[in-house]
């Protein structure tokens, strides 16, 4: 597509967007009386206007039913997540609901996930991730092989770019794996890079790590309900993700988790709790536990329903966007923020903006980060101060998100005129 940075192109392009109404679903923060340009859905996706309603109505349940609610209210608090768990689904691209749930918070759900997928023994004990991985992630991953008893200098094998790149290489990831064949017991990579927003060939990595007899999972924190997954058919064994970003779900809110359905009828080592087991024989009270069907097994304590209130509102506009639709809609935005960045780099005189994030669609989602040599820090406090709201990771990147769900390319024309006036 041929690009134009003016104003009457953006709007040529909203209009033809299809998705745009769905940008008053949600609620944007204000400056000077109009709507920032919130570039952060990869770090907290805006608010939805469905979710107050949606967490009312569980209030008023609340009061209405106490803890009858769990079984009279108008959506009972005992099964709630099977109100969304087919939207779910679908966005992970798992091939039955059985194989997700919502529960618990991110890096809560890797630990209890690693408990039964990371089994290390003999020769085959060391963890396969990419380097600079998220440092919830990281600590994670330290801690788990230090309660097995291992150096996390010896067991945890780092991902890093080649000298002068910014991203890594899928070869070089073929050929760690060959090179520790007989030593890696778990590969655990985030699908998206948080920092760069590289994607990485999930499908590959999943078969190469089961063909070299490892188990595989991922972190999909930065992928879910960005770029298009397929867990199922790409044989992942396991994932968790959040839904805080890109779902849209409200600050800390609950994550969810994907279980392969290959494991559940194997008989895992698992970290056990009362909402995990058989829901038939839940409130019988009885000792032994008796996992649930799929994932479901891996739940702990009851749902927080007004937590999952908000995050069912958010999937609900999803279904009816289509993923097909945000995901189309996400390429070409992305494309014309790098055109609008090359645009003014190339014109400017204070900052060239290495874009670092790679620009084939395959390799990434609606992120975009920018390498700002000559300006850094006071660059991003300026944007900031003039109602644009990015991201600053150190050194020296500025991360940038527009979401097909409620952004606009007029928002993207917008930013670019205030880079200009920061610059």
């Amino acid at each position: 597509m041929k690009f134009e940075n003016s104003l009457s192109f953006a709007q040529e392009m909203d209009q033809k967007d299809p998705l745009n109404k769905f940008r008053s679903e949600f609620i944007f923060p204000q400056h000077n009386g109009e709507d920032v340009v919130y570039f952060t859905g990869n770090s907290l996706g805006l608010q939805p206007k469905r979710a107050k309603a949606a967490i009312d109505q569980e209030l008023d349940d609340w009061g209405k039913h106490g803890v009858e609610g769990h079984f009279h209210a108008k959506n009972p608090w005992f099964s709630y997540h099977e109100l969304f768990q087919s939207a779910l689904a679908k966005i992970v691209g798992a091939k039955k609901e059985s194989e997700v749930v919502p529960m618990n918070t991110l890096t809560t759900n890797l630990h209890l996930l690693m408990v039964s997928f990371y089994r290390p023994e003999g020769n085959r004990y060391k963890i396969l991730c990419e380097g600079k991985a998220f440092p919830s992630d990281q600590y994670a991953l330290e801690t788990q092989v230090k309660y097995h008893g291992y150096n996390p200098d010896d067991a945890i094998i780092e991902l890093h770019p080649r000298e002068g790149e910014h991203t890594i290489r899928e070869e070089d990831v073929s050929k760690i794996i060959k090179e520790h064949v007989n030593e890696i017991a778990l590969i655990m990579i985030g699908g998206v890079n948080y920092y760069t927003g590289q994607v990485f060939d999930m499908k590959k990595i999943t078969k190469e790590g089961h063909d070299a007899g490892a188990i595989v999972g991922w972190d999909l924190a930065h992928a879910a309900g960005n770029i298009p997954l397929q867990l199922h058919d790409w044989g992942v064994d396991f994932a968790a993700w959040c839904s805080y970003k890109y779902m849209n779900s409200g600050p800390g809110s609950i994550s969810g988790i994907f279980v392969h359905e290959k494991h559940e009828s194997a008989d895992l080592h698992r970290f056990a709790g009362w909402w995990g087991n058989d829901p038939e024989s839940r409130f019988l009270m009885e000792k032994g536990f008796k996992p649930a069907k799929g994932a479901a097994a891996w739940q702990l304590s009851n749902a927080p329903v007004l937590a999952m209130a908000v995050h069912k509102a958010s999937l609900d506009i999803f279904m009816e966007a289509g993923l097909e639709n945000l995901r189309e809609k996400s390429k070409v935005l992305t494309d014309y923020l790098g055109f609008i960045l090359k645009d003014i780099s190339d014109r400017s005189e204070a900052v060239t903006m290495e874009i670092i994030t790679p620009m084939d669609h395959e390799s990434r989602g609606c992120q975009i980060s920018v390498l700002c040599h000559g300006q850094g820090r006071q660059l991003f406090d300026t944007l900031m101060e003039n109602g644009v709201i990015v991201d600053w990771r150190e050194p020296n990147v500025i991360r940038m998100a527009p979401v097909p769900l409620y952004n606009s390319f007029t928002d993207i024309y917008r930013f670019g005129k205030i880079l200009e006036n920061s610059l």
